[in-house]
């Protein structure tokens, strides 16, 4: 029986908020990863990274602020260094784990591009929060260089940035041929590194790709036999942190659809994580989409737990 086939995207949860926290939290993430390698899963990982890139983004602006040497690291940049390092964590706590259960496997993190649209409407409407907060001086500095600004509560000014929806993976054939060696494969790690195609040249662009979009794309694009979308909740809710709140135990695309149409899933949560879900069945019919959170994984593998999509 060949091994099932599975991207599994790592929300907030899996990783934590600071590097200690991160450090801390990948060795429980680990535990449920190598749960999966053991029911004979064949792992595909990407993940979040908002945390972590909003972190990097405002230590090199105030490295810059008190070293007038060093130039401020551009969004692209910070995506780059937030894969290293998470993906460094992630391979190391599921190696170790791994090791500790008699099984021997390589497990890479390989360095992301995706490719965006440079006409893409979200250049135009930003949208994602990063960074540090910043006096209103600051922030006209800012809008002069031509980045958007949004003020928060009364809390100062944050920078914003477009969220494009992914058109590529550039590494896309090194990631399939890990995965088919049975290696397991960190990818994809916050989106992937946002770059525009020009005359065959790949430039950083200043935006942010959603993970959810980015996990159903790979997922499409390997073809694997499911999605596996780790989040903080055990399944999907209707009605949710409402009194009359119920569990979806399965829906199909026409069902994830309606729900869509009825404003059932909140945006910015649960809504693009059904879109994602939507986008990989209708890109590969026969697979999958489990929604659950880290410490339901198990059981939810084991259909104990858990909300299942299907194409029907």
């Amino acid at each position: 029986m060949s091994k099932k086939k599975v991207v599994v995207s790592l929300g907030h949860e899996a990783l934590g908020y600071t590097t200690m926290e991160q450090w801390d939290a990948v060795k429980v993430t680990a535990k449920a990863l190598a749960d999966l390698v053991e029911a004979d899963y064949q792992l595909t990982i990407t993940h979040s990274n908002g945390p972590q890139i909003s972190m990097i983004h405002k230590a090199m602006t105030e490295l810059r602020r008190v070293y007038i040497d060093y130039t401020p690291a551009p969004m692209c940049v910070c995506s780059a260094m937030s894969q290293g390092y998470v993906g460094y964590d992630i391979q190391n706590a599921l190696r170790a784990e791994l090791l500790s259960r008699g099984i021997s496997k390589t497990v890479s993190t390989i360095l992301t591009q995706v490719t965006v649209d440079p006409y893409d409407e979200a250049f135009y409407e930003p949208t994602k929060v990063i960074g540090r907060y910043m006096s209103k001086e600051d922030a006209e500095i800012e809008i002069k260089k031509g980045n958007y600004v949004v003020e928060k509560a009364g809390k100062g000014f944050r920078r914003v940035v477009a969220a494009p929806k992914p058109l590529d993976i550039v590494e896309i054939d090194a990631i399939r041929t890990l995965s088919d060696a049975d290696q397991v494969v960190i990818a994809c790690g916050g989106g992937g590194i946002p770059v525009i195609e020009q005359n065959h040249i790949l430039k950083g662009a200043s935006a942010v790709i959603e993970k959810d979009s980015i996990a159903g794309k790979l997922a499409s694009d390997l073809q694997v036999d499911e999605l596996i979308i780790l989040t903080s909740v055990p399944c999907v809710y209707e009605n949710f942190g409402k009194e009359n709140q119920s569990p979806i135990k399965h829906m199909n695309i026409a069902e994830a659809k309606a729900f869509i149409e009825k404003g059932e899933f909140e945006e910015g949560t649960m809504l693009p994580k059904i879109e994602a879900a939507i986008a990989y069945l209708e890109s590969h019919p026969e697979g999958s989409v489990l929604i659950t959170s880290l410490d339901a994984a198990s059981d939810a593998i084991k259909g104990k737990n858990g909300t299942v999509i299907t194409m029907n």
